[in-house]
């Protein structure tokens, strides 16, 4: 790719600037500077003279011509790939997975690997750095050309601080300097938001969501969390973590959940509880294909018991039917407070099997109010595997334009 160089922040000028950057973002596609300045309310003279210093920048390129109006053809404008690279982590609690990608959005390498969150925040931040520097080196590119890193980590972040508060499955976390790691190494904006946050973003971006404006999205992994877009933007709530559903209770008398309480929805039907019920099925002899696997491997996942229940075992679908009517029954509740147009759901216990998320469905469609499902689409994640560092990357581009807007 072409030289880049190392910038100083903030990385546009002001409030204007900031808004043709992210127009040309999210329309991904060359826009003129007419269409600039209806969006942005102001004069076509002031968005040239923008335009002009953005160019000068080398975070905007001309790029064809318009469409005649009548009079001479204006030039098109886009955000080149030599603008700069953003950085971007998403960690999950058993995988780590890494990416560059443009300040305009598309995602030039990706790599990712199994982890576990549990080795604490030196092993975990240290591992994904040194994939950041092999994905860098194949690009040609160095940490200079680094104009922002995206992290999502699966545990509430407080907004104000990007800290992690009190994050049940990630033991050595609390209140650790995220962003001080990855500043040590950038010389850039580190911004740091809760996974599933960062997932709905990247859907909300380039995935199922695009050009919705209410959605509910919800992952279903060794945790469960859910994500809020209310009119086209994130919604966080007071202290960041709005949409954390894993810990609604589900069955007051249900299994100790790691946060303490009892009955939670992660306890009951994310990964680990899905995987439990798989060994105590196959431990009793109920189901034979469970009980070879377990043989075979010395321990379940939520994965064997997709793989059973795709061979027609009937308690490997019995467990999947129950884990979605339990999720099911919580999105209900949701989706009558919310009132969302569109229900997301991914994660890797997502693809264990259709009859999850028909299950899920059932129960959504059955126990919330029928004006808030009437035309309500429950589906599976589009970008999948590729949504959180998809959404890292929108987290930290349009981190850094905004914060550079507000001087």
């Amino acid at each position: 790719m072409a030289e880049l160089t190392g910038r100083g922040y903030p990385l546009v000028e002001d409030r204007i600037q900031a808004g043709i950057m992210l127009h040309a973002r999210k329309v991904e596609r060359p826009v003129s500077r007419s269409e600039m300045a209806e969006v942005l309310g102001v004069s076509r003279s002031k968005v040239s003279m923008e335009v002009g210093r953005l160019i000068e920048l080398g975070l905007l390129v001309e790029d064809g011509l318009a469409e005649s109006d009548g009079g001479r053809r204006s030039s098109l404008l886009r955000i080149p790939r030599s603008a700069g690279l953003i950085a971007c982590v998403d960690l999950g609690a058993t995988s780590t997975d890494v990416a560059l990608a443009t300040l305009g959005g598309e995602i030039l390498a990706h790599t990712d690997e199994p982890s576990d969150i549990k080795d604490g925040p030196r092993v975990v931040l240290d591992r994904a750095k040194e994939l950041l520097a092999g994905l860098l080196l194949d690009e040609g590119a160095g940490p200079r050309d680094v104009l922002a890193v995206g992290v999502g980590v699966p545990g509430p972040v407080e907004q104000a601080s990007g800290l992690l508060k009190s994050p049940p499955i990630m033991p050595g976390w609390d209140g650790f300097p995220i962003r001080s790691v990855f500043a040590d190494e950038y010389a850039a904006p580190v911004f740091v938001d809760n996974d599933v946050n960062v997932m709905a973003l990247g859907e909300h971006r380039g995935g199922v969501a695009r050009g919705v404006d209410n959605v509910l999205f919800v992952k279903i992994g060794t945790g469960i969390g859910g994500a809020i877009i209310a009119d086209g933007r994130l919604y966080r709530g007071t202290q960041g973590c709005a949409g954390d559903i894993g810990h609604i209770c589900a069955d007051p008398d249900g299994p100790v959940c790691p946060c303490g309480n009892r009955g939670c929805l992660e306890a009951m039907a994310g990964a680990p509880a899905i995987a439990a019920r798989a060994e105590r099925c196959a431990r009793s002899g109920a189901s034979a294909v469970l009980q070879q696997r377990l043989e075979e491997r010395g321990r379940l996942d939520a994965r064997d018991v997709g793989a059973a229940a795709a061979l027609g075992d009937q308690h490997a679908l019995d467990i999947i039917r129950e884990s979605g009517r339990t999720v099911g029954r919580v999105i209900a509740t949701l989706v009558s407070t919310l009132n969302p147009s569109l229900v997301i759901v991914g994660g890797d216990v997502a693809n264990i099997g259709h009859a999850l998320l028909a299950e899920i469905r059932s129960a959504v469609y059955r126990r919330s109010l029928p004006l808030a499902t009437r035309n309500l689409p429950v589906v599976p994640s589009e970008l999948d595997g590729m949504a959180g560092v998809s959404g890292a990357s929108v987290l930290a581009a349009e981190g850094v334009l905004q914060r550079a807007g507000t001087v």
